[in-house]
């Protein structure tokens, strides 16, 4: 699971098919709410605003 900015979706979409070798899904974190976990506020490879979920 990756959460990252726009600039970074694409890195983070090439390591999770590195890793699991299978197409993630990718959330949009302003259209998604989560009940039980509040995803980090920054980009896990820079220091931006996190935008998306990649799992």
């Amino acid at each position: 699971m990756y959460v990252v900015c726009k600039e970074h979706l694409e890195l983070a979409i090439d390591k999770f098919v590195d890793e699991y070798e299978d197409a993630p899904d990718v959330v949009d974190l302003k259209e998604t709410e989560f009940s039980d976990w509040d995803p980090p506020a920054k980009c896990a490879e820079c220091e931006q605003d996190a935008k998306f979920l990649v799992v």
